[in-house]
């Protein structure tokens, strides 16, 4: 009976062994309650298709959803100040607008240039832009350490009670373990060439002006609408007409060491600095204005590569000009 009893203690001390290390194994996930109202997660239909801007879109349901693309960022919900669950939109929460996943639904988004994993709480319709899988909210953008356009893979997933909860109250669930280096190489091997939104056509003006004759060294790109932030471009410079010059096959190349990318012209240099810090760009001053420009650069060609990384950071209007423009 004693060997027997003893064998008994053995086994329960080895159960016991056993369950702890199992516990310690899977630890619950960490999170930061949020101080806003708790919302709801009830269910909100998914609909019929709708039609932005000649696309339709048609909300589905799917079992599994794994993508990789671009996220941008929403300053505010789709319904003026309300997303289309009909939550109050909240910058600091952890929240996302997509096309057409349930709403709510839970992601895990990627940041593909760091590996850095977050939980978000799908409760918007967006973007409507054919550039962007997901745009985040500033909260959520902040988590995941991304600005401006950042591509990204995102992820359907099932999180615990827990983690919804901590969601919903509009706080921050624990970061996920960072991708390793080689699912994130096989992810961005999938990932498509960034294709910028058409800009906007340019406004007709109220009341035409004749045109004067501009030297073709001064402005190299079109202006665009947006190019500048919060004043317009500075007109170049009008030159008198030349005469007409002897007949030759090839014009003589411009005066200009190269070429800049303009992305903005600020009455304010706090506000230039600012973007310069953010792009790596310098800041150039003339006459009380402060020009944030990329470059130089030695031909357009060239210089295309400055656009590009204005627009990746979210600044699509960046125009290419000569380098002794003003």
């Amino acid at each position: 009976m004693l060997s027997n009893n003893k064998g008994l203690f053995v086994t329960a001390m080895m159960l016991a062994l056993a369950g702890g290390g199992a516990g310690a194994a899977q630890p619950q996930r960490a999170g930061t309650i949020g101080s806003g109202p708790m919302v709801g997660d009830t269910l909100v239909p998914l609909g019929p298709p709708y039609m932005v801007g000649g696309v339709t879109y048609i909300p589905a349901d799917p079992v599994s959803y794994d993508e990789v693309g671009y996220a941008g960022t929403v300053e505010d919900g789709s319904q003026g100040g309300a997303t289309a669950t009909g939550e109050a939109f909240v910058p600091t929460a952890i929240t996302a607008a997509h096309k057409t996943l349930p709403l709510p639904s839970y992601v895990e988004v990627t940041a593909l240039d760091s590996g850095r994993t977050i939980l978000v709480r799908v409760n918007d319709r967006g973007p409507m832009r054919s550039d962007q899988l997901i745009a985040l909210s500033p909260g959520a953008a902040a988590q995941l350490g991304v600005t401006g356009m950042a591509p990204v893979r995102v992820r359907r997933v099932n999180p615990p009670d827990q983690e919804r909860a901590v969601l919903r109250s509009h706080g921050q669930a624990a970061d996920r373990l960072e991708t390793p280096a080689a699912l994130l190489k096989v992810l961005r091997g999938k990932l498509g060439p960034l294709r910028i939104a058409a800009t906007p056509p340019t406004r007709t003006p109220v009341a035409a002006k004749p045109k004067p004759v501009i030297a073709q060294a001064k402005s190299v790109g079109a202006s665009r609408p947006g190019a500048d932030f919060d004043m317009p471009a500075p007109k170049p410079v009008a030159q008198p007409a030349k005469t007409p010059p002897a007949p030759t096959p090839v014009p003589a190349p411009p005066k200009t060491s190269g070429y800049v990318v303009q992305v903005g012209a600020f009455s304010s240099q706090t506000r230039a600095n600012a973007l310069a810090q953010k792009l790596g760009a310098r800041v150039e001053a003339s006459g009380g204005i402060w020009r944030v420009r990329l470059g130089p650069y030695a031909t357009q060609q060239a210089a295309q590569a400055g656009v590009r990384t204005a627009a990746a950071k979210g600044f699509e209007n960046a125009r290419i000009m000569a380098n002794d423009a003003r």
